[in-house]
């Protein structure tokens, strides 16, 4: 065998076809790797925003204290206390409104954490789908690569008296790397999404369950402040 079999020799020797398969590949490979990098740093900085407004929540600060605080720190705050920061908001409006039955409060104010909940929750899923695609469908284009490639290969050989594996080899490892790439492409992505889907159902499971402690916690001052005739709730 004379000819050179290095990964780039097969990729500059491949039929136009073939490459440009290998570079949807690595186009999406890269993109792939970028969106891991992106959901990585922003799974870790949701995980340490809701554990430090979880430490706030459960000092003993009141709730108008932390609700003022979670108003100006509005865009700098994790999902969790814009979640508390939706269920006040509509809570203090409501009683703004001089209505003062607790289930029509209680209801209202986790309507809006649920509502603010799931737009926390479309946020923390993006770039799955991408990631789930690229998985799926990486290997596939990949595979259609190695086809495609063999059938080129032997549409040359069919010319040829004599095929030996010298001629054969070159052809059929060009369309190889196709697959190749494509495993590379696919299996990161499949990994990392699996990984980030368990980290987000648990960040999900984490803030609802902050929905029903807070729900409980409002519950508690809505009976306290109808025995003693008062309209704000002040701790927990």
């Amino acid at each position: 065998m004379n000819q050179d079999m290095s990964i780039l020799q097969l990729v500059l020797h491949a039929s136009f076809t073939v490459q440009l398969v290998m570079v949807i590949l690595l186009i999406g490979s890269i993109a792939s790797w970028a969106a891991i990098f992106r959901k990585l740093r922003s799974l870790k900085d949701i995980k340490a925003q809701n554990d430090e407004f979880e430490r706030d929540f459960w000092s003993g600060t009141s709730l108008n204290d932390l609700y003022a605080a979670a108003a100006q720190n509005a865009r700098q705050g994790g999902p969790m206390e814009r979640i508390f920061a939706s269920g006040m908001r509509e809570y203090q409006k409501l009683r703004e409104r001089r209505i003062a039955d607790p289930s029509t409060l209680l209801d209202g104010a986790r309507r809006a954490m649920r509502a603010s909940f799931q737009r926390e929750m479309d946020a923390a899923e993006s770039n799955l789908s991408f990631l789930a695609s690229v998985g799926s469908v990486s290997p596939y284009i990949g595979l259609f690569g190695t086809i495609w490639g063999i059938m080129h290969a032997f549409t040359g050989l069919g010319a040829l008296q004599q095929v030996t594996l010298s001629t054969v080899a070159p052809g059929i490892a060009e369309a190889l790397v196709a697959t190749a790439l494509g495993l590379f492409a696919a299996i990161p992505a499949v990994v990392a999404y699996n990984r980030f889907a368990r980290d987000i159902d648990r960040i999900a499971i984490k803030e609802e369950t902050f929905i029903e402690e807070f729900s409980n916690i409002l519950q508690r001052n809505l009976g306290v402040h109808a025995s003693a005739h008062t309209a704000t709730p002040t701790g927990h």
